[in-house]
């Protein structure tokens, strides 16, 4: 198993707008690929406009392959036109458990 943690920096108030878009557009289309939600965070202390969302992977394959089909969906296309200009930067990062991690 991994985890992706992303991290993406919003322009300053445009976080109630973005939240609303990945609501109702992303994560439909998310879901419907197989992507496995473990949490979606704010930050509430420390660098502000900040989303930090978790997800669940078998392996890199199964990452790569999920994102593949999700980057083809026409659904996927109108999420990324309509959050257009909302994010500043964003950052990655795939994680292993360690052996006496708990598991999700």
């Amino acid at each position: 198993m991994i985890v992706d943690v992303r991290t993406y920096t919003l322009v300053p108030r445009k976080m109630p707008a973005y939240l609303e878009q990945f609501e109702t557009k992303a994560l439909p289309v998310m879901q419907r690929h197989g992507f496995v939600l473990l949490g979606y965070y704010t930050t509430v202390i420390g660098p502000l406009n900040q989303v930090v969302h978790l997800w669940r992977y078998d392996s890199l394959a199964d990452m790569e392959q999920k994102r593949t089909k999700r980057d083809a969906d026409p659904a996927w296309a109108a999420f990324l036109t309509a959050t257009e200009g909302m994010v500043m930067l964003q950052d990655d990062k795939a994680m292993a458990p360690v052996r006496f991690s708990p598991k999700t």
